[in-house]
């Protein structure tokens, strides 16, 4: 799905939405001062189509200012390959804003990437609070929060329900029904995205914390994942893929892949992000209608989802650093941020539309959504984050593959984590 698929009804209304941004409060383009003109924004690709419509909306009432679009592969690891290339070129670079992961605001800005933004321009007070951890660095803001994330788990509400069983609040509840309900129904038990990337990182780090570990602490400084609650996390995981109630096709999965086999119907249980959810309860999904959502399990009661999502970030060579700021109060606004979730089914960050009662008679995930968000953290903050990533991705996937044992798993962890920040 690209960015231009829109439907004039849906841009009609953006253009509606763009006009009422600007008569309370954004200035005109009439006489464009310093560091205003056109700008690219460089960002993954949309797996929901509905970037285009709002770059439309707001090129229509910037002509002087107009934004061309640069999207970027779908998977986090090749966008963000892409647009560090792009970064060292310096002023050759071809991105004036970037639309990036929450955890690339640390590395982007440590070094010296991205321009810190001053806080006054922006109304930090009305998003999520923990959002805006993720776009400061050094006590600075170098990004303003675009979109949040938080790890759900969607599971088959009909299946439940036939069973009589609430869904699951704890692994060994997850564990059981997905071993022993799942079959009954021709079912596999539980997949998340395992493939070595990114998205493995996210569910290890999701196991680590929602035992009580961690992974790296004050800033990346001290390694901390060689624990008890870092074996109890990635045993657990690694104890699914042996015994079955993880499909071995799971290793082979990221967002797109495991959504798709939850919504084709053969999946009891899935963790993904809420996308999946908007989507395999549309019309034309084989679930549709029967599945249901809630906080990530953990080891003794409810766990704890890893802070996901985007921020948007100026280039430091920026060509025109005054646009580039406004085009971010823009779509950080927020009838705009109503339309990022309402089009893109992508969470917003703006605190009241989670209160919205029309939104949530429409995406009733919202209130457990919210919660989750409030509840996560972030994944391990390191200016090296890019190598840390790649060595938990894969050691984490020798350890699921059974090359490994959990326990000397985390003792390798811990031994390259070591190594990677002491550089």
């Amino acid at each position: 799905m690209r960015w231009t698929r829109a439907a004039g009804r849906g841009l009609l209304a953006l253009v509606v939405v763009m006009a009422g941004y600007v008569a309370s409060g954004a200035r005109a383009d009439e006489g464009a001062g310093s560091g205003r003109g056109p700008l690219t924004l460089a960002t993954a690709g949309d797996l929901t189509g509905y970037l285009g419509p709002l770059l439309q909306g707001w090129n229509r009432a910037h002509p002087g200012e107009k934004v061309t679009l640069v999207e970027l592969p779908d998977s986090s690891d090749e966008t963000r390959a892409q647009m560090t290339t792009d970064l060292r070129d310096g002023d050759r670079g071809r991105f004036d804003v970037l639309n990036i992961d929450v955890n690339w605001t640390s590395e982007f800005a440590a070094a010296g990437w991205i321009r810190p933004l001053p806080r006054d321009r922006f109304p930090l007070g009305t998003f999520l609070p923990p959002v805006v951890d993720t776009a400061t660095y050094d006590g600075r803001l170098y990004a303003v929060p675009y979109v949040t994330n938080a790890g759900l788990l969607l599971y088959r509400a009909d299946v439940l329900a036939k069973e009589g069983v609430p869904p699951p609040r704890t692994w060994a509840e997850l564990e059981h029904d997905a071993e022993v309900i799942a079959p009954r129904y021709g079912l596999d038990g539980y997949a998340g995205q395992f493939l070595p990337y990114e998205g493995l990182t996210v569910n290890a780090a999701e196991a680590v914390y929602s035992a009580g570990g961690s992974i790296l602490r004050e800033e990346g400084r001290r390694v901390s994942v060689d624990s008890a609650a870092a074996r109890e996390g990635i045993g657990f995981l690694a104890r699914g893929v042996r015994e079955g109630w993880i499909p071995k096709r799971a290793l082979t999965y990221k967002e797109e892949e495991s959504k798709q086999d939850f919504q084709d119907g053969r999946l009891l249980f899935l963790r993904n992000w809420p996308y999946a959810y908007a989507v395999a309860s549309a019309k034309g999904s084989k679930v549709a209608g029967k599945i249901g959502a809630v906080p990530l399990p953990g080891l003794r009661g409810p766990g704890t989802s890893v802070l996901g999502g985007s921020d948007l970030a100026v280039n430091t060579h920026a060509r025109h650093p005054e646009s580039a700021a406004r085009l971010i109060a823009y779509l950080t606004s927020e009838p705009v941020q109503r339309q990022v979730l309402t089009r893109g089914a992508l969470p917003p960050v703006r605190a009241a539309l989670y209160r919205d009662p029309g939104l949530i008679r429409r995406f009733p995930y919202l209130p457990t959504l919210r919660a989750a968000v409030m509840a996560a953290r972030p994944r391990p903050k390191s200016p090296r984050y890019d190598q840390v990533s790649l060595v938990v991705q894969a050691v984490v996937h020798d350890a699921l593959t059974g090359r490994e044992t959990p326990e000397a798993a985390v003792r390798r962890l811990a031994r390259e984590l070591a190594a990677v920040s002491s550089r």
